[in-house]
């Protein structure tokens, strides 16, 4: 009588036996430690968004200026003694911001701006070094998953060319007759802390999924849906740096009024800075800038409804839900960016509004991931 046999037995010798399974390629590669590692971006992601609060604020107090040098190391520590503090002090006298700006300022009143500064470039080290711990912690306990240890590297390299950057930023202010640092270094600044905040998203979204579910999803990606979320991402940044700008030279406060600009819609003699050419209006002109920042919101919000408009058609309701959350924020942002320029960028709404900027960045760049990747539904789960 014949046996009967499995299409996954094997037959050697006239014996019969069991094939074991083999896993597929992507599941025999090191899956290194994918959760201690999101959990470490998560809290670097963290600490980055913070950071951008505190820059804020250190703006908003006209803070950045009181610190003259650059020391990554030594300047660590903070003045200890009345002597240090005098030092200091004397430093900052020497410059311009003091001599145009806050001449008579008390040594009392010049401490109070010193620690925002420092307690700026302090959490910058300290993202550095948690960056640097847990790199090496991984590294050396070879948990890094494979493929992953580039993409790690170029989180701290970002980071340690921002630390530059903010010097560079900084070190504008204190040239000349400049009481403020130029704003085109202020939006760089910005800008990069918004591409290191990206970066740190993404990757913990990658890392919240297996690398074998990551493949299957992929095979499902709305091609459209991506392109238009890619889209959304980088006139998003735009309007980011957009943002910075308007910081940078204080032309939030010029312009107390909306929808209009004091009674025009387009600002009076917004092509004109003294002395210098027309192309610097574009970064210099408080009118123009917050009419191009302005104009910029309002197509980025036409773009937002385009966008949810084809997100809510999606056949996957993860991929659904992130759009709509992207359209819900958008809202908030922009009643958020009006009562800024109607409170004439008081401190608390200003960064109430950049904090917005942060999650808008983040929930769009979720949506562009469930594009790419979405999330398959259950019939079972009631989720299909």
């Amino acid at each position: 009588m014949a046996v009967k046999r499995s299409i996954f037995e094997d037959v050697q010798s006239g014996v019969v036996t069991q094939a074991s399974p083999v896993a597929g390629a992507i599941d025999a590669r090191p899956q290194g430690a994918r959760g201690a590692i999101k959990l470490w971006l998560v809290l670097i992601f963290m600490l980055v968004a913070v950071m951008i609060a505190v820059g804020g604020l250190t703006r908003l107090t006209d803070s950045g200026l009181s610190i003259t040098e650059w020391r990554p190391l030594m300047g660590a520590l903070p003045p200890m003694d009345d002597a240090t503090w005098a030092s200091e002090f004397a430093k900052y006298q020497a410059s311009p911001e003091y001599q145009l700006q806050n001449k008579g300022m008390t040594i009392d009143a010049f401490k109070t701006i010193y620690w925002w500064e420092w307690g700026h470039r302090q959490l910058g080290r300290v993202i550095g070094l948690v960056w640097a711990v847990g790199f090496a912690g991984f590294l050396l306990a070879r948990k890094i998953p494979t493929g992953w240890t580039p993409r790690l590297l170029i989180l701290g390299a970002l980071g340690g060319l921002q630390g530059a950057i903010g010097w560079w930023m900084v070190s504008s202010g204190l040239k000349a007759d400049m009481v403020d640092v130029a704003s085109y270094r202020l939006a760089t600044h910005l800008g990069l802390a918004f591409v290191i905040l990206g970066l740190c998203a993404w990757y913990i979204f990658l890392l919240g999924r297996t690398e074998a579910d990551l493949l299957v999803a992929r095979r499902s990606s709305d091609t459209r849906l991506k392109a238009i979320a890619t889209g959304l991402m980088h006139l998003t940044f735009l309007q980011i740096l957009m943002g910075a700008l308007v910081a940078g030279i204080d032309a939030g406060r010029g312009f107390p009024t909306w929808p209009d600009m004091n009674g025009q819609f387009f600002p009076a003699d917004a092509f004109y800075v003294p002395g210098r050419p027309l192309w610097a209006a574009f970064f210099e002109n408080p009118g123009l800038v917050q009419f191009m920042h302005r104009m910029t919101g309002y197509v980025l919000f036409a773009f937002v409804v385009y966008a949810w408009i084809k997100g809510r058609k999606s056949t996957h309701p993860a991929t659904r839900t992130a759009f709509h959350l992207v359209m819900a924020m958008a809202v908030v942002q922009m009643t958020l960016g009006i009562f800024t320029a109607l409170s004439a960028a008081q401190p608390h709404v200003a960064i109430t509004h950049q904090l917005g900027a942060v999650l808008l960045w983040v929930l769009i760049i979720r949506a562009r991931h469930l594009a790419i990747y979405p999330i398959a539904g259950s019939i079972r789960k009631g989720t299909a």
